[in-house]
């Protein structure tokens, strides 16, 4: 136990760079109070005290502002950055390394007692506001964008962006941050490649208008300018 608390203090030392001493990250961040009260909470689950559990979590939930069910299943040096409005569904799965940013959503999309929420692979990050919904698989090492909405599996090392979310990048090995500020915007980029593709047709057209005229005024006798219309108009 004691072995697991000095894991999960030193990934926010890892993981922070706001982290400046032992007592602060100790009694200052709630994410780590969350994800402890949740491992109290996920062993009453565990061994069928049911209510106990969800009363656990309701505390927890109420000094933390951090929702997580007690049925959830954690991996280890799991970090809740901000936390503030984290919900985890009962029957989402998180694997090792995760980093989640406040406001994230693992949620369900059904009414049936079945599996039903997301599953994270291990290093995966979901930025501030990103939602994931569904009985969905997230990779090993993917990261959504802040404010994303994830309704399909995501392949591993993959980055998401939008609404819905769609794959804009791929990288071959987990990365550590996720530069929010650098992810790519799919509508901007969709617009971009239509703007281009209209300067090329533009670009033909006006090449192609030049040679008819070229042509044309070759075949005239004497290559002279083709006349008006008007020039042999009887007045």
């Amino acid at each position: 136990m004691f072995r697991g608390i000095r894991e999960d203090i030193g990934t926010i030392f890892a993981k922070d760079p706001a982290a400046r001493s032992l007592l602060e990250v100790v009694f200052c961040y709630p994410g780590l109070h969350a994800l402890w009260g949740h491992r109290v909470a996920n062993f009453f689950w565990r061994h069928g005290m049911k209510f106990p559990a969800r009363l656990i979590s309701h505390i927890n939930r109420f000094f933390t502002n951090i929702e997580i069910h007690p049925g959830a299943q954690i991996g280890r040096r799991f970090f809740i950055d901000h936390g503030s409005g984290v919900v985890i569904g009962e029957t989402a799965e998180i694997g090792d390394d995760a980093l989640i940013y406040q406001g994230v959503v693992l949620g369900g999309t059904t009414l049936e007692k079945k599996k039903r929420h997301p599953s994270l692979g291990n290093n995966v990050e979901m930025g501030a506001g990103a939602i994931a919904l569904g009985p969905i698989t997230i990779g090993d090492g993917a990261r959504i964008g802040s404010g994303s909405v994830v309704v399909k599996s995501v392949p591993s090392g993959a980055t998401v962006v939008g609404i819905p979310g769609r794959v804009v990048n791929r990288h071959q090995r987990p990365v550590v941050d996720l530069d929010h500020g650098k992810l790519p915007d799919p509508i901007a980029q969709a617009l971009r490649s239509v703007l281009n593709e209209q300067h090329r047709l533009e670009e033909r057209l006006e090449k192609l208008e030049q040679a008819a005229g070229t042509l044309q005024t070759e075949a005239m006798p004497g290559g002279g300018a083709k006349p008006s219309p008007d020039t042999n108009k009887v007045r």
